[in-house]
């Protein structure tokens, strides 16, 4: 019951920050800046706020196609109301390291699902397969296992900036339902609240600052802790229609067991092979012995 109201919220809150005027008036001049580095292709429209669900945004007054793929981070920008988009791991491998013990994880495939709720809201849904297998390097029991992810329901909010300016923000409260049996989730549901911005820079290089703040399950019992995220991420077109990233990753986990730090830099590329298609690939490298040594990634991104 408590996973359905935090749903039920977050697609009242879609609705009720673009109602009230929350997302604040587009200025009109083009932005400079997204994930995708498509820097001055968004266009400022006159008044997109009548355009919902069932009333889709005209493709003529569609901004330019954004996704929160490749690397960890996520965009300001949402999807045009009435619009859907989907954004998924074609394949993605993690491999981690701890003392003797080694574990894989893969998820294929990793879809996102998005649909356009109104002109500055979209409610998104990522449901993955997921495999993890453990083995030791030293003689000892392996085990392998398959089966549906976690379930995580997001509220994409665009404050400033979807249609135009040099910078833009949002907001993206997000649950996770505990879809996954035990070994591939923690059969907790969680929840948490992510705050992206991003800011044009000089000689068309964007710049994402994305803060996170999750209540995660503790380790050891059914009591809460607080988990702090915080990633860097520089973008900017190399050639036409490729955007090259580099990304540094931080990661605070407050369990009363055990208090870890996460680091990770991370690098991708992002193709747009036709103006809504995108394709990408990435590896991220851990920084310390908790973080996962690699995790290699290829996805795939379309918009309706």
């Amino acid at each position: 019951m408590r996973t359905i109201s935090c749903v039920t919220a977050a697609v009242a809150l879609c609705v009720a920050c673009s109602a009230s005027g929350f997302a604040l008036s587009e200025p009109a001049d083009p932005p400079l800046v997204n994930k995708a580095a498509k820097v001055g292709k968004n266009r400022a429209k006159s008044d997109k706020n009548q355009y919902w669900l069932l009333n889709p945004v005209p493709t003529d007054q569609m901004r330019s196609f954004n996704t929160d793929r490749p690397t960890k981070s996520n965009v300001p920008y949402t999807v045009d109301a009435g619009h859907f988009q989907y954004e998924t791991d074609l394949v993605n491998f993690t491999h981690q390291v701890t003392g003797s013990v080694h574990t894989n994880t893969i998820f294929v495939p990793n879809p996102t699902f998005k649909v356009g709720v109104t002109n500055n809201a979209d409610l998104e849904v990522n449901v993955p397969i997921a495999g993890v297998q453990t083995f030791s390097s030293s003689p000892g029991p392996s085990s392998t296992m398959w089966g549906i992810g976690d379930t995580f329901v997001r509220a994409k909010i665009n404050l400033w900036g979807n249609d135009g300016g040099s910078s833009a923000a949002a907001l993206i409260p997000y649950v996770k339902a505990p879809s996954a049996p035990l070994g591939i989730g923690n059969g907790a549901e969680e929840e948490g609240l992510i705050a992206p911005v991003a800011v044009s820079l000089p000689n068309n290089f964007t710049l994402l600052l994305v803060p996170e703040t999750d209540a995660l399950k503790d380790s050891a019992d059914t009591g809460r802790h607080a988990n702090f995220i915080f990633d860097v991420n520089l973008s900017r077109e190399v050639i036409k229609n490729v955007t090259a990233y580099v990304e540094f990753w931080a990661d605070y986990n407050d369990d009363p067991i055990i208090k870890t730090t996460q680091l990770s830099f991370d690098t991708a590329l992002a193709w747009t092979i036709f103006s809504n298609v995108q394709l990408d690939v990435g590896a991220n490298f851990g920084l310390n012995s908790v973080t996962p040594a690699i995790q290699i990634y290829a996805g795939l991104s379309q918009r309706f």
